[in-house]
């Protein structure tokens, strides 16, 4: 929705200087323009918490106010400029009023107490709360993406591809809302949904969102930011981090200030039907240490392909519903409690790909396509401080499942399936099938996952030259996916699997300033991972044969992994740092299916050796570039593919080697004005194909779905129209470069080669306004994604972009 307007000072945190108190007056720095930024900038830089309770107070217009002064007397000038009054807000912050208001006749909220950066010759500065201990961004060595959930919520609060639209570096199958596996940096395994974990880290505030379950695609709405931490992240967040780590942060629930917010709009799709959104946002205090804070939206997004087969038009459409309540309790003393519920449920009424010599957005399938994904999480974390020391625990319980079907209906008559000889087989035995010409078929997958994991950490920002986090965690996690396959109205049974998994974890990580400007930080990770696993479903004609090799298979196991990690970081001018950083991530083993044998797969593992530049902060400097450049090494990739009886299958496919260049940058050339820019760059290569499942293939070109290129282009246009009146144009451009859609010959499928445009632009004030939005500006098919249905690989099928679509819209907040 939009940033909140209540508590003003942004948590950024830096090296707190020692030594006695002097009587030297820092320097202020604020920026020209709304007052609500310049009042961001003086907590940056000043250590307050000043508190703007009114959105249209938020947007006056202030000059600019700079020199060496008191917090105070800096923001005595603002008032002045923007005809407001300053009330005390304990003894550390100040709340600002319009003058119209009487100041006797408003309470002030309790202060919220930050810790917030000590002026430095480098300016203002932002925490990379994913971190984990507080690091300053200038001190961070990694590349990392901070991006404001104002932003992402600009003319509709979208899902992961609000995300992906604003970044080069991360990339996404696109199966559907709640389907799909997320990229980042080159580190890609497979296009479907199975029992391996995923590559991305992802986290809703400090938990997990899943373990090995696809990406619950959660909306954007009421969001502060979100965080991406290109990989690995192994040392810091474990399995599962190999590309690197998405961390979504909510906005919390506020003591002493009543808020809501609503946000709606109407769409129309070219070539498809209509759509709406509606979301709502309510914080609320329930006495003086405690408040609630809900959030409710209802999603429709208008289908746009056509199955001729069916008489369908327009089949696709999808529906989203959810969200989420937090209830916050000041426990005092700088502790808090924190209570809260997610649950998005998303159902689709028909799969989104096409054919590709078919009429455009046409696709002639036998059956129905629908798919459903449901997802909840109750979580408890508490936080607060001993002595000098920061301290967090966070527990979550989580559900998710996902219910597939896809058509299976096969030209055969009686025959077999391709087995025996067939590149990817394996080897195994054909399996016979006994199908009419024609005659529909179904195969239904649910995959339904159950986690629950807490992390507790203890951690030192950053001070006197040395700070260090301390840490563990524990996870369980449990996958059940069943299947079955034939005719629509009786399919049967087929064999699935289940693995479960325990892991217990100890980490540390800790950085020292060996001499001016110059930073080395080093940590660990052990994790000791119990793992089992089953097959289900077996037919009773080979129990027999495969019974000795499942006594083989699904004993326990426990894997040990130590993930070392080490970086140095160096300020050799007042806006440049070079850096250098080594990290490893791992995925643990698991079972999987391959006709009717369930087999196992062992765990795969990285080693990433970067090196790169940063030049100012976003946000904050005038022209800002980063840029960095990995080798990454990967042992036992494992990987999807299609095995002897047409299913997706799991294997570890063999060694390969990813080369990524990656850069970001951004430049204010006139006030109002903001251009950015990125592009990334992967060169990755299977060297080493496993010989049990590729003897047929001497080497394999790129890893799946990751593109050898793509880049992206924004611009970002604000102006007073009016009194109190701002109109704000945001529009940007990506481009998907040529990738494959998996490995092997069958998989061998190309995808990609597209542009995606988007354009929006806003009108009004913080409190309200109306959006206009267009996105696929030139009604472009393209093909995000070269897969609807494993049955028919090699068939031609393509997932066009959405077409061009027009959405108008309402935000308000009280």
């Amino acid at each position: 929705m939009r940033r909140c307007l209540v508590a003003a000072a942004l948590v950024v945190a830096a090296p707190a200087q020692a030594g006695p108190l002097t009587t030297r007056v820092p320097a202020v720095d604020l920026p020209a323009g709304r007052l609500g930024d310049a009042v961001l900038a003086l907590g940056r830089q000043s250590g307050t918490s000043i508190v703007v309770g009114d959105p249209g107070l938020w947007a006056r217009r202030v000059p600019a106010v700079r020199g060496r002064m008191t917090a105070r007397a800096a923001l005595d000038r603002l008032a002045i400029a923007a005809n407001a009054d300053i009330v005390a807000a304990g003894p550390f912050g100040w709340r600002l009023l319009p003058r119209a208001v009487r100041v006797a006749s408003v309470r002030a909220p309790r202060p919220m107490r930050v810790p917030v950066a000590a002026p430095t010759e480098a300016g203002p500065d932002i925490i990379v709360t994913g971190s984990k201990r507080d690091v300053r961004l200038r001190d961070f060595a990694g590349q990392v993406a901070l991006l404001d959930g104002v932003d992402l919520a600009l003319g509709g609060a979208g899902g992961t591809e609000a995300i992906l639209a604003r970044l080069a570096s991360v990339s996404s199958t696109h199966l559907g809302a709640g389907r799909n596996k997320l990229f980042i940096r080159g580190i890609a395994d497979s296009s479907f949904t199975g029992p391996t974990q995923t590559t991305v880290g992802q986290y809703f505030g400090d938990l997990r969102l899943s373990y090995n379950a696809p990406d619950p695609d959660l909306r954007m709405y009421d969001i502060a930011s979100v965080e991406v931490l290109e990989g690995p992240q192994g040392t810091l967040y474990g399995a599962g981090s190999l590309g690197g780590i998405i961390r979504t942060v909510p906005n919390a629930p506020e003591v002493g200030a009543v808020s809501a917010s609503i946000a709606g709009g109407l769409s129309a799709t070219w070539h498809g039907d209509p759509g709406a959104d509606l979301g709502a946002t309510l914080n609320l205090p329930l006495g003086e240490r405690v408040a609630l804070r809900v959030v409710g939206y209802g999603v429709s997004e208008g289908g746009y392909i056509d199955n001729p087969v069916l008489d369908g038009r327009d089949v696709n459409r999808t529906r989203i519903g959810g969200g989420r309540a937090m209830l916050r309790l000041d426990a005092g003393h700088g502790w808090t409690v924190d209570l809260g519920g997610i649950g998005q449920w998303t159902k689709g009424d028909d799969s989104q790909y096409a054919d590709r010599d078919a009429p455009p957005l046409t696709r002639s399938s036998a059956i129905v396509q629908g798919f459903s994904a449901d997802y909840t999480m109750g979580q408890v974390v508490v936080s607060g401080t001993i002595g000098g020391f920061k301290v967090k625990s966070s527990t979550g319980i989580v559900g998710q499942t996902l219910t597939e079907r896809y058509d299976a209906t096969l030209p055969a008559t009686d025959g077999t399936l391709p087995g025996a000889d067939s590149a990817v087989s394996g080897g195994f035995a054909t399996t016979p099938v006994t199908t009419m010409a024609g005659t529909p078929r179904v195969f239904a997958q649910r995959n339904a996952t159950s986690l629950i994991a807490n992390e507790t950490r203890v951690w030192r920002p950053m001070r006197h030259g040395f700070g260090w986090v301390v840490g563990g965690s524990f996870t369980h996690n449990r996958t059940r996916l069943s299947r079955s396959l034939g005719p629509v109205d009786a399919p049967a049974p087929v064999t699935g699997v289940s693995n479960s998994i325990d892991e217990a974890t100890l980490y540390g990580e800790g950085s020292v300033q060996l001499v001016r400007g110059l930073t080395a930080t080093a940590g660990a990770r052990v994790t000791r991972a119990s793992l089992a696993g089953t097959g289900e479903d077996i037919a009773p004609a080979r129990i027999e044969a495969v019974a000795l090799a499942r006594a083989r298979v699904t004993a326990d196991r426990i894997e040990t992994s130590v993930l070392p990690s080490a970086s140095l970081i160096a300020a050799v001018l007042p806006k440049v740092s070079l850096y250098g950083r080594y990290q490893q991530g791992f995925r643990p083993g698991g079972l999987a299916i391959e006709s009717d044998f369930v087999r196992r797969f062992d765990n795969d593992r990285v080693r990433t050796l970067e090196s790169g530049v940063r030049y100012g902060l976003a946000g904050v400097d005038t022209a800002y570039l980063t840029a960095s450049v990995s080798h990454t090494i990967w042992q036992d990739i494992q990987a999807d593919f299609i095995d002897a009886t047409g299913l997706p299958s799991t294997a570890n496919i063999g060694d390969g080697r990813i080369w990524t260049f990656s850069a970001t940058g951004g430049w204010k050339p006139v006030a109002g004005l903001t251009l950015d820019a990125g592009f990334t760059y992967n060169d990755s290569r299977v060297t080493e194909p496993s010989a049990a499942l590729f003897v047929s293939l001497a080497r394999m070109s790129q890893v799946p779905n990751i593109a050898r290129y793509a880049g992206r282009l924004g611009a970002d246009y604000r102006r007073d129209v009016g009194r109190d009146l701002e109109l704000r144009v945001y529009g940007w451009a990506r481009y998907v470069g040529r990738s494959r859609l998996g490995v092997g010959p069958v998989l061998g499928e190309e995808q990609g080669d597209y542009l995606d445009t988007a354009l929006t632009a806003r009108v009004g004030r913080p409190a309200l306004g109306v959006t206009l939005g267009v996105t696929n500006l030139t009604d472009s098919v393209g093909n995000r994604f070269a897969l609807g249905t494993p049955f028919q690989v090699g068939s031609g099928q393509i997932t066009p972009q959405r077409p061009r679509t027009i959405r108008i819209g309402l935000d308000a907040a009280f």
